[in-house]
């Protein structure tokens, strides 16, 4: 299961409307390696500038290895982080995580950054099983 709901927020679902703060808590509760890994990358685009911030360290275990893929392939989930956090996420292989800013000055180096080249180049025999 990815996420963790609470009785009242799955209740909001049923009803209809979700809060996406509470969503957003929700998914914060549930996939926290996700979470601080992408907390992280903001404050580290914020405090350095750039273009980008990335993380290209694997995820310690299989359980965080899993919250990264949770988080990054939902596009409801992905969604929210990026409002959230007010950045656009990329994703590579099982572990490398990058922000960018929401700043059209960036869309360039975003396209390399998820280009089937950039994919390519970013493989290694130690990520085959990843």
């Amino acid at each position: 299961m990815s996420l963790d709901v609470s009785p009242a927020l799955l209740d909001q679902a049923e009803r209809g409307e979700v809060d996406e703060a509470a969503f957003v808590d929700c998914v914060r509760t549930s996939l926290p390696y996700a979470w601080e890994m992408i907390s992280s990358l903001v404050a580290q685009l914020k405090v350095d500038g750039g273009q980008f911030a990335d993380n290209q360290t694997p995820p310690p275990d299989e359980q965080a290895r899993g919250q990264l893929l949770r988080a990054l392939a939902s596009d409801a989930i992905r969604g929210a982080l990026q409002r959230h956090f007010g950045v656009r996420l990329a994703f590579q292989n099982c572990h490398r995580v990058a922000v960018f800013p929401l700043d059209s000055s960036v869309d360039e180096r975003l396209a390399r950054f998820t280009s089937v080249r950039a994919q390519l180049l970013n493989q290694s025999p130690e990520l085959r099983d990843c």
